[in-house]
């Protein structure tokens, strides 16, 4: 573990760099600690993989009194209760229109697309961290067999709601944006909505599991 200053306002707490459940575990363990102690000055805190960035005011916080406060969080390290917590259940309509690279990571794969489906939906993966866009959570681990590479060139719109797989990485994208993922389907369920009382509908920690819903289902959870 280190700590290292970004700037005159910023300081990242690296742990181990690799992505790893318990690495990431250490990261969300201390965000959610610097959090909940609602130090003076402090402006935002960010998880990530494997660190944690914490912005402040340098007119506020003094840097190394900062990072006093740093180093007592990571002397008594705090645990999480997100593991207590059942796994998110998130329907997705898999193939066709609405999951177009199906039929390529079922070659990639050299498997049928049921069996795609059914890899997918067979683990329970963490959300290491959220980016790119508001509500975009990255989600592991993906089984290693349809793990197929981002495509070489990305769309230039991706789908609200679109699922997608990057290697060992699958995510959903919460609104219409251009992207590299492999899309193998589509949720009905918005991952951000700033219209709800909680507009993250994931956040770092999290588990998740995809279950799949035919595009009937899929029509009807949409006009709902």
């Amino acid at each position: 573990m280190s700590i290292v200053a970004a700037g005159d306002s910023a300081i990242v707490v690296e742990f181990e760099e690799r992505i790893d459940p318990v690495v990431n575990a250490h990261a969300i363990a201390l965000a959610d600690a610097l959090q909940a102690a609602s130090i003076p000055g402090v402006r935002d805190i960010v998880p990530t993989y494997r660190a944690v960035a914490v912005y402040f005011d340098p007119l506020r916080t003094a840097y190394d009194r900062l990072v006093d406060r740093i180093e007592q969080e990571l002397a008594h390290p705090s645990t999480s209760d997100l593991d207590s917590r059942p796994p998110l259940r998130i329907p997705v309509c898999y193939g066709g229109e609405l999951g177009p690279d199906l039929a390529e990571v079922a070659a990639f794969a050299h498997v049928s697309e049921e069996e795609v489906v059914r890899r997918h939906t067979a683990n329970l993966y963490r959300v290491f961290m959220l980016g790119f866009v508001a509500g975009f959570a990255y989600m592991g681990t993906v089984d290693r067999s349809i793990a197929m590479p981002r495509r070489p060139t990305p769309r230039v719109r991706v789908p609200l709601g679109s699922v997608g797989v990057a290697g060992v990485q699958t995510g959903i994208y919460p609104a219409e944006t251009p992207g590299g993922w492999q899309l193998i389907g589509r949720t009905p369920v918005k991952p951000f909505d700033p219209g709800r009382a909680e507009p993250f509908l994931m956040r770092a920690g999290d588990r998740v599991q995809f279950y799949a819903i035919t595009r009937e289902e899929f029509a009807a959870w949409r006009s709902a």
